[in-house]
């Protein structure tokens, strides 16, 4: 709702858990919904594949079309409110996790949303969390209603909140959270109001960028199935050569399944397949107990072939048939709803801070602090006006900062490029130090607006 500007059909949001559905936003012509059973046999969908979950699950899956310009560049998966305490126990009717993780095969990116106010993971979420395995890098996690706690619940609730995420996601770097309020009412703690913009800024960004990298996204996940189904040819091969042509058959079955994890070291060490490649043991193992081992296929190594082939050969061109379209294409931008309120005039992000203070004033921004800089000035001994670059060190490096910082503030500030700086070019090399100091980062290039007046070109009139 946030991101889009605007209601959509199906849409319900209160305190109380409101979203039983999985419901698929999507850009159409004209504003509508469209039932899940009608939408698994709808060619021009991509959901036909997730017919096998049921009518307990399609009951609760629907599409939500409507005209909005966000919606022309990406679609949106808004997934059920996560149950917690006796509801859990309750069962959905479909298998929860199973629908999770079709739908995170799939998509670009998965947004886990937590309240500041309502930490928890359920076991509930700590399950939907674990059917993201193999997803990691898709994974983004957002602490909304930020603006409901001041700043010292705000530094508690983010700490919990990495300390719970770190026992249920297993992986070594920390997770992206995005702290903020993302909803379009006024905040009622405005203490983070900039650490809120910034963050939101961030998000927005990460998603904006997801169109341009969609193609390169599905060759990742191409290669990372080809090298699955590489490995599970292996498994299946290895298990139908162990099997005993005529007794024992289901004495011999279980063994192997017991076995299984035996079993893949031994391949590992055949084969030199990475670990990481092969599939998680215990579902593997439940998986094989309704499987009859005499009709898997024997390893046919001209496929396997084909496939190394594939990923040595083939991948690498399709790779740079990927990039030169890319290079060739203008680069496309989520573009609408609440990606454009941000973008341009006087609230977009860092709009007249740092560099960018007084770019709409008639003013030089460093008059208004050019006295104070005057005084230091004169104490450096200038001679005709200007004071060396040795004199300049000796002042600027008592600000603390990196040598590699203090050379760019010069090379900006010597505008003439003599080697010295006079009264002005002075001031100026002090209030980017000033900036810096206040955590902002430093322009490229020198705006015009930070130029200083003795050191602009007049115009030139036409005669």
């Amino acid at each position: 709702r946030y991101l889009l500007e605007q209601d959509f059909p199906g849409m319900r949001i209160g305190p109380e858990p409101t979203t039983d559905s999985f419901i698929a936003v999507m850009y159409g012509d004209t504003e509508g919904n469209i039932p899940g059973n009608a939408l698994v046999v709808d060619p021009k969908k991509p959901f036909r594949k997730l017919s096998r979950f049921g009518n307990a699950f399609l009951n609760r899956f629907m599409c939500s079309q409507l005209p909005n310009q966000v919606l022309k560049s990406i679609s949106i998966i808004d997934s059920p409110g996560i149950l917690s305490g006796e509801k859990q126990r309750i069962s959905r009717g479909y298998d929860f996790c199973q629908v999770l993780q079709w739908f995170a095969e799939r998509v670009d990116r998965i947004i886990l949303l937590f309240d500041a106010h309502k930490l928890d993971i359920s076991d509930e979420f700590s399950e939907a969390i674990k059917s993201f395995r193999g997803q990691d890098d898709k994974i983004r996690v957002v602490l909304n209603k930020a603006d409901q706690v001041d700043t010292q619940q705000l530094m508690r609730v983010y700490g919990a909140l990495m300390w719970s995420l770190g026992k249920v996601i297993n992986t070594p770097e920390v997770l992206r959270v995005y702290i903020g309020s993302f909803w379009a009412h006024p905040l009622r703690n405005t203490d983070n109001r900039k650490l809120f913009e910034a963050e939101a800024q961030d998000l927005f960004k990460d998603i904006q960028s997801l169109p341009q990298k969609a193609a390169v996204r599905k060759l990742n996940d191409l290669i990372k199935r080809a090298r699955l189904a590489k490995v599970h040819a292996y498994i299946i091969s290895y298990l139908k050569k162990e099997m005993p042509s005529v007794f024992g058959k289901e004495n011999k079955k279980k063994e192997l399944i017991g076995r299984l994890p035996e079993i893949y070291t031994l391949l590992q060490r055949e084969y030199q397949i990475s670990a990481g490649d092969f599939p998680e043991v215990r579902k593997m193992q439940e998986l094989l107990e309704t499987c009859d081992f005499t009709k898997f296929h024997s390893l046919k190594p001209k496929l396997i072939e084909a496939v190394d082939n594939m990923l040595a050969n083939k991948i690498a061109s399709l790779m740079s048939l990927i990039r030169q379209e890319e290079s060739n294409m203008p680069t496309e931008m989520v573009q609408g709803g609440a990606f454009d309120g941000t973008m341009a005039g006087p609230f977009g992000h860092g709009y007249g801070e740092g560099a960018k203070e007084g770019a709409d004033e008639d003013e030089w921004v460093v008059a208004k602090d050019k006295p104070a800089y005057d005084e230091i000035f004169y104490t450096l001994s200038p001679i005709n006006g200007k004071i060396s670059g040795i004199s300049a060190k000796k002042e600027m490096v008592t600000s603390k900062l990196p040598n590699s910082v203090l050379g760019k503030i010069w090379k900006l500030s010597d505008c003439d490029g003599d080697g010295m700086l006079d009264d002005e070019e002075f001031a100026l090399a002090k209030h980017l130090i000033k900036i810096k100091l206040d955590g902002y980062e430093l322009p490229g290039t020198l705006p015009s607006h930070l130029v200083p007046p003795s050191h602009r070109k007049p115009f030139q009139t036409a005669e």
